[in-house]
């Protein structure tokens, strides 16, 4: 046979590449978490909450009824799951009422061109049970340290399950100093009056340049 003679691959062979090329596609959103940055992991955020539950049976038909706000959010856009720690802004300035409406601040305003939109969709999610005072935990992936962290919670009367959170249901509970950069941040909240559902709505302004994250947490104070 000459060299330039063309060799035909055998089916099963291009068949066998195929099916591992997919494969190798279905974990390029694994890939991408990675590159990312952080979140709060506890109370869980809604995205982190829905990848922990479900990130290694996300197809699972179950999850629209034992699950079915995680179930909408997987539908929409399951990169909101795969890349739970990237929901930010750059150059807000500060003025982060803003750049994120009324309506949008579970997803950061639209954040990263809408990927994260199916947070902001009002329904049961899944909660967190807290008591009046109890520590948030941030997982910050990429150490970037923190200027400072406002968190608010709904105030009582507001109902998550029907209504879109807009911020003139929130109460500022606290507003922390810096942070130096690191993996992990602790902050104390220390809250009373509040039973029942509540959104823990955390805004992280990192170290490393103005860039901010707008987290929304699911509670239910006992």
């Amino acid at each position: 046979m000459h060299l330039h003679e063309h060799v035909a691959t055998p089916h099963w062979l291009r068949r066998a590449v195929t099916l591992l090329s997919a494969a190798l596609l279905c974990l390029v959103p694994l890939v991408g978490t990675a590159s990312a940055h952080g979140s709060v992991v506890d109370p869980a955020s809604r995205n982190y909450g829905c990848w922990e539950r479900w990130g290694d049976d996300f197809q699972n038909p179950a999850m629209a009824e034992e699950d079915p706000m995680c179930w909408q959010a997987w539908q929409d856009n399951p990169n909101a799951m795969w890349n739970w720690n990237g929901l930010y802004r750059n150059g807000v300035g500060g003025d982060f009422q803003g750049a994120v409406p009324d309506g949008t601040l579970c997803s950061g305003g639209h954040a990263e061109g809408g990927r994260y939109d199916s947070m902001d969709a009002v329904g049961p999610w899944k909660t967190t049970d807290v008591t009046d005072d109890f520590t948030i935990r941030l997982y910050d992936q990429a150490s970037h340290g923190a200027d400072f962290f406002q968190v608010y919670v709904t105030r009582q009367g507001f109902d998550p399950t029907t209504e879109a959170l807009g911020w003139d249901d929130l109460e500022l509970v606290e507003r922390t100093g810096r942070y130096a950069p690191s993996n992990n941040y602790e902050i104390d909240v220390s809250t009373s009056g509040r039973s029942g559902r509540h959104i823990v709505y955390t805004i992280w302004q990192a170290s490393h340049m103005d860039q901010s994250y707008y987290i929304c947490s699911d509670v239910n104070f006992g």
